[in-house]
Protein backbone atom coordinates (compact mmCIF):
# COMPACT_ATOMS: atom_id res chain seq x y z
CA UNK A 1 0.00 0.00 0.00
CA UNK A 2 1.35 3.37 -1.22
CA UNK A 3 2.72 5.98 2.03
CA UNK A 4 2.35 9.71 1.41
CA UNK A 5 5.44 11.89 3.25
CA UNK A 6 5.16 15.23 3.69
CA UNK A 7 8.74 16.86 2.54
CA UNK A 8 9.42 20.33 4.08
CA UNK A 9 11.53 23.59 3.75
CA UNK A 10 12.56 22.79 -0.11
CA UNK A 11 14.46 24.77 -1.90
CA UNK A 12 12.83 27.02 -3.86
CA UNK A 13 14.00 25.68 -7.30
CA UNK A 14 13.37 22.22 -6.83
CA UNK A 15 11.32 21.27 -9.47
CA UNK A 16 8.89 17.76 -9.30
CA UNK A 17 11.82 15.86 -11.13
CA UNK A 18 14.59 16.74 -8.60
CA UNK A 19 12.42 15.60 -5.62
CA UNK A 20 11.50 12.65 -7.37
CA UNK A 21 14.99 11.67 -7.48
CA UNK A 22 15.67 12.66 -4.17
CA UNK A 23 13.84 10.12 -2.86
CA UNK A 24 14.30 7.28 -5.55
CA UNK A 25 17.52 6.51 -3.46
CA UNK A 26 14.86 5.01 -0.64
CA UNK A 27 13.22 3.13 -3.26
CA UNK A 28 10.16 3.16 -5.54
CA UNK A 29 8.61 6.82 -6.02
CA UNK A 30 4.30 6.77 -6.95
CA UNK A 31 4.36 10.14 -7.48
CA UNK A 32 6.26 13.74 -6.06
CA UNK A 33 4.90 16.95 -6.42
CA UNK A 34 6.51 20.41 -5.42
CA UNK A 35 3.31 22.59 -3.88
CA UNK A 36 3.24 25.63 -6.04
CA UNK A 37 1.57 29.48 -5.32
CA UNK A 38 -1.61 29.66 -7.68
CA UNK A 39 -0.91 33.20 -8.05
CA UNK A 40 2.44 33.68 -8.45
CA UNK A 41 3.42 30.49 -9.40
CA UNK A 42 6.23 29.64 -7.48
CA UNK A 43 7.31 26.82 -5.01
CA UNK A 44 5.72 27.28 -1.73
CA UNK A 45 8.52 25.31 -0.14
CA UNK A 46 7.03 22.09 0.39
CA UNK A 47 5.71 18.93 -1.18
CA UNK A 48 4.62 15.96 -0.83
CA UNK A 49 6.06 11.87 -2.01
CA UNK A 50 4.28 8.99 -2.27
CA UNK A 51 6.27 5.84 -1.70
CA UNK A 52 4.92 2.37 -2.92
CA UNK A 53 5.33 0.65 0.77
CA UNK A 54 5.36 1.76 4.21
CA UNK A 55 8.70 0.13 4.62
CA UNK A 56 10.21 2.71 1.68
CA UNK A 57 8.39 5.09 3.36
CA UNK A 58 10.03 4.72 6.22
CA UNK A 59 13.67 4.22 4.80
CA UNK A 60 13.44 7.77 3.28
CA UNK A 61 12.23 9.28 6.47
CA UNK A 62 15.55 7.78 8.09
CA UNK A 63 17.68 8.68 5.02
CA UNK A 64 16.47 11.82 4.30
CA UNK A 65 14.65 13.79 7.42
CA UNK A 66 17.30 16.22 8.18
CA UNK A 67 19.84 16.29 5.24
CA UNK A 68 20.61 19.25 3.72
CA UNK A 69 19.82 19.49 -0.43
CA UNK A 70 20.26 22.53 -2.03
CA UNK A 71 21.27 24.38 1.15
CA UNK A 72 18.53 23.64 3.02
CA UNK A 73 17.96 20.79 5.39
CA UNK A 74 14.49 18.75 4.32
CA UNK A 75 11.95 17.78 6.63
CA UNK A 76 10.37 15.01 6.04
CA UNK A 77 7.60 12.56 7.98
CA UNK A 78 4.25 11.15 7.64
CA UNK A 79 1.74 12.86 5.70
CA UNK A 80 -1.20 14.08 7.78
CA UNK A 81 -4.93 13.91 6.24
CA UNK A 82 -5.83 17.67 5.07
CA UNK A 83 -8.19 19.19 7.50
CA UNK A 84 -11.11 21.16 6.40
CA UNK A 85 -10.43 25.06 5.62
CA UNK A 86 -12.49 28.25 7.03
CA UNK A 87 -13.85 30.13 4.72
CA UNK A 88 -12.58 33.15 5.29
CA UNK A 89 -14.23 36.20 3.84
CA UNK A 90 -17.11 34.72 5.70
CA UNK A 91 -15.39 34.65 9.07
CA UNK A 92 -15.59 39.12 9.14
CA UNK A 93 -19.58 38.79 9.17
Amino acid sequence: MNQKLYVGNLSYQMSDDDLRRTFEQAGTVQSATVIMDKFSGRSKGFGFVEMSSAEEAQAAIEMLNGKEIEGRALRVNEARPMEPRNNRSNDRY
